[in-house]
């Protein structure tokens, strides 16, 4: 692809003010109308066909006479060896596309071996602050995925990302490292993994403008490009908000293919809440580990299911009223709440006498008392 074509999509790669999703539809429009990205930009008597709005076409004007900056930056880029991929690219990954749909990005500014963009890819993330055990998963995650040929994809941040890295380049795999940044602004990380990047066994890709600095905003962002450059994805640790917690419930959404790392007994993390939200339980060794039904449930339900065993257990001594079951159980509900519960037992029933309502087991007879 020619310099000149590549700098009109550094340019509509960097509009920060039309969404991403937006852009995609406008250069889908441009397809139909088999307009070009130049055309784009220089055939503003097509603004209004392909429908942009007022505020748009003052954002196009905008970037337009930006474009001898972006022509210079696209230069430089190219000159210290980036490549820049447009989503139009056979060299773009066919599995970004494929996730994200109209909200995969425009460009991907990358410095390494493109071929790997479209090999087939795992990723393996978790937390920043990951425990040992966590750590060793990872470590037996990539040893056995490189050893079947995959790319392991990774984010660059503390804790299981990097281990991932590094792991991958001991075992003498390949790696893709996503980027919270522009890729300009990774000099202390192309200084360190120079030599895997020059034999071709890792590529470094960005989203964001080249200069644009590491952000929280820019981090969280990153983690849908991670995801949606897996075929799977490992879970080492999650906590229950986050980078990992909201990428595994978003592709969890998108029906990818998900493994999580069974927790040991005791441990403080959200994977176990991950498995109960649909993703597949693993042990140590990445092998599937199969689960009871009541293990496999939300915590909502699990919580009402233990309930109803506690209700049961009080109603084999006879009928009780909503109050005796309450202190019976010793929960925190409202008594309206439980009576909710209580008419949604199938082997439950309402009974009054002298004008109060008792729930029993349904078949009961006999009314008992309970010691509290």
């Amino acid at each position: 692809m020619i310099q000149q074509e590549l700098t009109y999509w550094v340019a509509y790669a960097s509009m920060r003010d039309i969404a991403s999703r937006r852009k995609c539809d406008l250069y889908v429009a441009c397809f139909n109308h088999k307009l070009s990205i130049i055309d784009l930009f220089e055939n503003s008597s097509l603004w209004p066909e392909i429908g942009l709005s007022q505020d748009e076409v003052e954002i196009f004007a905008e970037t337009k006479r930006q474009l001898p900056n972006y022509s210079f930056l696209t230069e430089e880029l190219l000159a210290q060896g980036y490549d820049i991929i447009p989503i139009d690219s056979s060299k773009y990954s066919s599995l970004l596309k494929k996730h994200l749909k109209t909200q995969a990005p425009l460009v991907l500014y990358t410095k390494g071996n493109i071929e790997l963009l479209n090999k087939s890819s795992v990723a393996v993330v978790g937390s920043r602050s990951a425990t040992d055990i966590s750590l060793q998963f990872v470590k037996n995650i990539v040893k056995e995925q490189v050893k079947h040929g995959n790319v392991i994809v990774s984010g660059f941040a503390k804790g299981v990302d990097t281990q991932a890295l590094d792991s991958a380049i001991e075992e003498n795999g390949e790696s893709i490292i996503v980027l919270p940044q522009g890729i300009t602004t990774f000099a202390s990380g192309f200084k360190r993994y120079y030599k895997p990047i020059m034999q071709g066994r890792v590529i470094v890709v960005s989203t964001f403008p080249p200069k644009m600095p590491w952000s929280v905003a820019c981090a969280m962002e990153r983690n849908s490009y991670i995801y949606g450059l897996a075929e799977k994805i490992y879970v080492s640790q999650s906590d229950d908000k986050g980078g990992t917690w909201s990428g595994v419930i978003e592709g969890l959404r998108k029906k990818q293919e998900i493994y999580v790392r069974y927790p040991n007994i005791g441990e403080k993390n959200a994977n176990m809440l991950l498995i109960q939200k649909g993703a597949i339980p693993v042990d140590m060794q990445g092998n599937k580990v199969m689960l009871t039904e009541e293990e496999c449930m939300p915590p909502v339900e699990r919580e009402k299911r233990e309930l109803s065993k506690k209700i049961e257990t009080i109603l084999q001594h006879g009928p009780k009223s909503i109050k005796e079951i309450l202190s019976a159980c010793n929960i925190g509900l409202s008594e309206s709440k439980l009576k909710k519960h209580l008419e949604g037992m199938p082997n439950v029933e309402k009974i009054k006498e002298k004008n109060k309502c008792f729930f029993r087991l349904k078949g009961e007879t006999q009314q008992g008392t309970l010691d509290f």
